[in-house]
This record gives C-alpha cells, structure tokens and sequence, in this order.
C-alpha cells in the first residue's frame, strides 16, 4: 500500500508510545507519518516534511499545543489540525478552535476517530449528537472556567492561581485531578 496514498501526517505528543501505536495504525490505514515530543522538535519536522494534517497533543510536557497552532498555520497554511487533549474543557476546544485548529477530540482516541477528524468526518456525524437534559455539574463548570484562566495567562499557574484568587499550590493540586463527566451519572 502507498503510503503518501492519504496524505502525509505529522503526530506531535510528549507520549513517545502513543506516537509510535497511533502512527502504526495511521501508516497502516495508507498515511505517511512522521511523529514529534515536544514543539521546537514538531516545528522543525513541520518545515521540512510539509504535512497535510497535524495531530497534536494539548500538554506537550511543561508546554502547551494551544501555542504551536499559529505557528503550524503559518508553516503549513493547507494542513488540517486537530486537538487531542485528555482533559477535555469547552474553554480549550473554544481556544483551539479561535487559534486556528480544525477540529477537537478527549483522549482516548483510535485511529478511526482521528482519521474521521482529520478527513472532516467528525462535524458531520455530530449534528446528530443529542444534547444531555441536566446542566453540568457544578465541579465540571469550575474545571472549565480554570483552564479558560490558565489558557488567558498562557499556561503560567502562578499568574492564573493570583486571577483566581487561588494559592499556586491549591491550583495545581486541582489541576493535576481529571476533570469530571459532563453529565452526572443516573
């Protein structure tokens, strides 16, 4: 199978097992992919590979993909884009999607998922997705409005824990907690 067949893709996760088990199942499916762990990495291979879709992880270790997005649009102003995060917010899909990402997905994924993303699948099939009766949570609303804080000061937890009128430490014990279901359970 030729694998330039789909398109080429760019995987950058600080999960260096992830890259190689997603890449595996993305080659196998007719894509050519190279991976990366950490920004400077992702952007040097972004130039001289030229991707027509980048996959990217939020938390790339201390740094945040939120702020690789500008960069890849500017290198790579054709590619397709698309979020993966494990924690999962409407703030960071919102910030995603305004710095120029294509489309969002919450870990865990299969290559499927990505694949439908990556292809613009995903908007189609979730016109159909119905909306959850309850409001969320009280606790799923504070982890929303925590990293829309942490995105506003640019991942810095001490700037973002002085606006939310948090110790630093109290900030991090909440942020290190994943974020709860968006619908409670019945």
């Amino acid at each position: 199978m030729n694998n330039e067949a789909n398109g080429r893709i760019l995987l950058v996760d600080d999960d260096a097992v992830f890259n190689q088990v997603l890449g595996r199942a993305l080659s196998a499916r007719g894509f050519e992919v190279r991976g990366a762990h950490n920004g400077k990495d992702a952007l040097a291979v972004c130039a001289e590979f030229r991707p027509r879709y980048i996959v990217l992880d939020l938390k790339l270790g201390t740094e945040s993909g939120l702020g690789l997005i500008p960069f890849f649009n500017r290198e790579a102003p054709d590619a397709r884009i698309l979020l993966l995060t494990g924690y999962a917010s409407i703030a960071t899909a919102v910030e995603a999607i305004k710095r120029g990402a294509h489309d969002y997905l919450a870990k865990p994924v299969d290559a499927d998922q990505v694949v439908q993303a990556l292809l613009g699948n995903s908007a189609q099939q979730q016109v159909d997705v119905k909306l959850p009766d309850a409001p969320p949570p009280l606790k799923r609303l504070e982890w929303e409005h925590i990293q829309r804080v942490l995105n506003e000061c640019e991942g810095n937890i001490s700037e973002a824990a002085r606006r939310l009128g948090l110790h630093r430490r109290t900030l991090q014990r909440k942020l290190a907690k994943r974020p709860i279901r968006e619908t409670p359970r019945r």
